[in-house]
């Protein structure tokens, strides 16, 4: 046992031998219903290759096929599957908490150095390792963007164990300045914060011989993602409009609105990457009005791909995007007809942007996302290692 003489040596001494100890264990949460799953398999994929093992959990739904087939090509990724639902679905406290426990069972079998959780409300559980905790979207930001009101009163319970599970992590991540700072709006700022923006693997996507029309994917069912203005505007567009997504819900809904593919708009349903890379090849302009979006995977997968870009006016997209997209307000339908024809009439402008968008694009790397995702993962196990000799030179 250290004495109190000698604590500041002894501390030293052993801090300099933790240095050297670097992350070999993750486990990691992700759901199987969105761009989370895309970014866990990003994330967990580069960092396979670098020697670390990761645990993915899942939860919101089973995996399908084509999931189960791309974990499969991971060497070092382990999968663990479940069906609870998620924290942003509806009345989902009894699954939360027996997710919690499954996690914990898994920490204890799996040891890891770190725990990466892409949810909230488990980051308050009591980890015996290290916990991140990754703001990737929440309700209540959610709410005010797509609703333009705040979130009702039956929403106050998710408000709650968010804010608590934000508090009792090691440090929060944010993929954007504009979503951490949703982040501290609507469940306060008593955490340790981080932005490490979002990455993707350029090798995947690559411009192709560009066609005369305009394309977008997303979750049809997220009003979040605006496709109905699309839709609106679409007889007004030089061009055919193409949409790519989901209309289906996580929780079985369908989406009201019967989508048939009419003269100047096509209805594609949901395309597996390999697809999807290709309608982003041949896209000439990829527009993305989107009302709340904290990242924005599909725009950076249609920048790789060489697609002009039309965005929404949102400050996290003006944050990653800066003067290499138009940005147009999501609900003036005129003033985005007339921005995207515009493009459509101006060619040299259109490869311009393309360029520019592409440009950017290629700063967003799977390499330095999991560069910097490391150098979080071996600042919490430094600081958990120092604590731990601290306590025990105070003992």
């Amino acid at each position: 046992m250290l004495t109190n003489s000698q604590p500041q040596l002894h501390t030293d001494r052993f801090w300099g031998e933790a240095s050297a100890v670097t992350a070999k264990r993750i486990l990691m949460t992700a759901d199987t219903v969105g761009g989370v799953w895309t970014y866990a398999l990003e994330l967990g994929g580069v960092l396979s290759k670098q020697g670390v093992e990761v645990a993915l959990a899942t939860m919101g739904a089973p995996l399908t096929p084509q999931q189960w087939e791309a974990a499969k090509q991971i060497s070092g990724l382990q999968v663990f599957e479940s069906y609870f639902k998620l924290e942003w679905m509806e009345d989902p406290w009894d699954d939360v908490q027996q997710a919690g426990n499954w996690l914990l069972d898994l920490e204890e079998r799996f040891q890891p150095d770190v725990v990466h959780l892409n949810g909230y409300v488990h980051g308050a559980l009591p980890w015996k390792s290290p916990v991140l905790v990754v703001g990737h979207s929440c309700v209540l930001s959610w709410w005010e963007a797509v609703k333009g009101e705040a979130a009702p009163s039956n929403w106050q319970r998710y408000q709650r164990e968010v804010a608590q599970g934000l508090a009792a992590a090691d440090l929060v991540v944010a993929p954007s300045v504009a979503m951490l700072a949703a982040l501290k709006t609507h469940y306060g700022s008593s955490f340790q914060d981080r932005v490490i923006p979002n990455g993707r693997d350029s090798g995947l996507f690559s411009p192709l011989e560009k066609k005369e029309f305009v394309f977008t994917a997303g979750r049809l069912w997220d009003e979040a993602k605006n496709v109905a203005v699309l839709e609106q505007i679409a007889p007004q567009l030089i061009w055919s409009t193409y949409v790519a997504g989901n209309q289906k819900h996580p929780d079985g809904r369908a989406d009201s609105i019967n989508r048939l593919s009419k003269s100047n708009i096509h209805w594609l349903g949901h395309l597996n990457s390999q697809e999807l890379a290709v309608w982003y090849g041949e896209a000439s302009i990829y527009a993305l009005l989107a009302r709340y979006e904290p990242f924005g995977l599909s725009v950076l997968e249609a920048a790789l791909s060489g697609c002009a870009l039309v965005l929404g006016d949102i400050p996290s997209l003006r944050e990653i995007w800066g003067d290499a997209a138009v940005f147009v307000p999501p609900d003036e339908r005129d003033a985005i007809a007339s921005a995207i024809n515009t493009l459509i009439a101006d060619s040299p402008r259109r490869y311009q942007l393309a360029t520019r968008a592409r440009t950017r694009a290629l700063e967003y790397t799977s390499e330095l996302m999991a560069s910097r995702y490391l150098t979080a993962y071996q600042e919490l196990i430094h600081k958990r290692e120092l604590m731990s000799l601290e306590s025990l030179a105070n003992s």
